[in-house]
């Protein structure tokens, strides 16, 4: 018998899906909840894409580098195919140059929801993942690049995360200096070694490119330092902007966010398929996960730089937040005592009848109080 043809079990989930039980939906719902108040509370406006959008509208323009990750089906009613969105940042784009085409400029959008990937390998547990993020649509400048770190830096602050730091990247820096001197066919391994961060094949490879790119190496680390040494490569004329931007942008926040700990990494080009300049990877020490990324990109055919978090990864480096209490409640409490209540920060289990034993039917369902004699009594 074909093992396809077994009936499966009902706790079976395909590779990279879960369940999220009570406390732990509760816990992501509500972390979601305070990193959004705290976009709003800076003017950034929510916004719902949809899940499923036509393939070809979906992986247009920049999310054509999107294609790998798709998951795609066929629309029973048009015959079309359609794709779930591994990414909300190009449904964004889509929103503001069509939908809000008209709106003024700079845009503040906010969002949040579920994305379906279909993984890499290694990483298919990744393949159900929740985003909450900003787009600032308009501005080309180092003070918008800012905007979004601070902003970023502020949600995490919400959750009490500590030891956040936020790696930059401009991997136009790097690409342009390797596009001008090594040839196509042997670059990709050029990259490979840049990414491993292994100094001597990089000098084996790094053709006429190797010493500027050895200071690039080096500079990975603290952003002060790191600028530093990069002020001393003579980068070609052409691609000197990038520099000039990625320590605009450094500056821009230092002066928003002095407290931020920043870092910088000019090698690193991994996953960056549509982002045009300065690019922004979360870190925490309590996590040994991304928390976020983002970075400068064209929307349509505006500027615009945007932050990704990913709530799940986020609840795993906060500290666990107070389940809250559970009073167990007769079944004809009173308004205002049940008002009460729900003011002092309990949630009530109410009782569906005349309990014998109001204390043991508590206990039973996981109440941490009992209503009794006027007053929510610990168990």
């Amino acid at each position: 018998m074909s093992p396809y043809s077994e009936t499966p079990s009902a706790a079976l989930l395909p590779s990279g899906f879960a369940d999220l039980l009570p406390g732990e939906a509760e816990a992501e719902a509500r972390g979601i909840a305070r990193v959004m108040e705290a976009f709003s509370r800076h003017g950034y406006q929510r916004v719902r894409p949809p899940l499923l959008e036509f393939e070809s509208s979906l992986l247009g323009g920049s999310g054509e580098a999107l294609s790998e990750q798709t998951f795609r089906i066929m629309d029973p009613s048009s015959h079309r195919m359609m794709a779930l969105r591994p990414d909300m940042t190009t449904q964004i784009a889509r929103i503001a140059g069509v939908r809000l085409q008209d709106a003024p400029r700079p845009l503040r959008l906010s969002y949040s929801g579920s994305c379906v990937v279909i993984g890499t390998p290694g990483r298919e547990s990744d393949r159900q993942v929740s985003q909450a993020g900003v787009e600032l649509i308009g501005p080309d400048s180092a003070q918008a690049d800012a905007e979004v770190v601070a902003l970023g830096a502020e949600a995490l602050q919400e959750l009490g995360i500590d030891g956040v730091s936020f790696d930059l990247s401009m991997p136009a820096l790097l690409l342009g200096l390797i596009e001008g001197a090594i040839p196509e066919g042997e670059r990709a391994a050029l990259i490979h070694a840049l990414d491993r961060k292994d100094a001597s094949a990089v000098e084996e490879l790094g053709g006429s490119v190797r010493e500027q790119l050895a200071v690039m190496l080096r500079s990975a680390g603290p952003a002060d330092r790191g600028l530093e040494l990069l002020s001393q490569v003579d980068f070609p004329e052409k691609i000197r902007g990038h520099f000039d931007r990625l320590k605009a942008s450094v500056d821009a926040i230092r002066e928003r966010s002095p407290e931020l700990r920043l870092t910088i990494d000019p090698v690193d080009v991994r996953g960056w398929r549509y982002h045009t300049g300065l690019c922004v990877t979360v870190f925490s020490t309590t996590s040994r996960e991304e928390l976020g990324r983002g970075g400068r990109y064209l929307a349509g055919q505006e500027a615009a730089c945007g932050l990704t978090l990913r709530p799940q990864a986020l609840l795993r480096a906060a500290p666990v937040p107070d389940a809250r209490p559970r009073c167990y409640v007769p079944v004809d409490l009173a308004r205002a005592d049940l008002v009460e209540l729900h003011g002092s920060g309990f949630a009530t289990v109410a009782a569906l009848g005349r309990d014998q034993d109001p204390a043991a039917e508590a206990q039973r369902l996981r109440c941490t109080h009992v209503w009794r004699d006027g007053v929510a009594l610990p168990l």
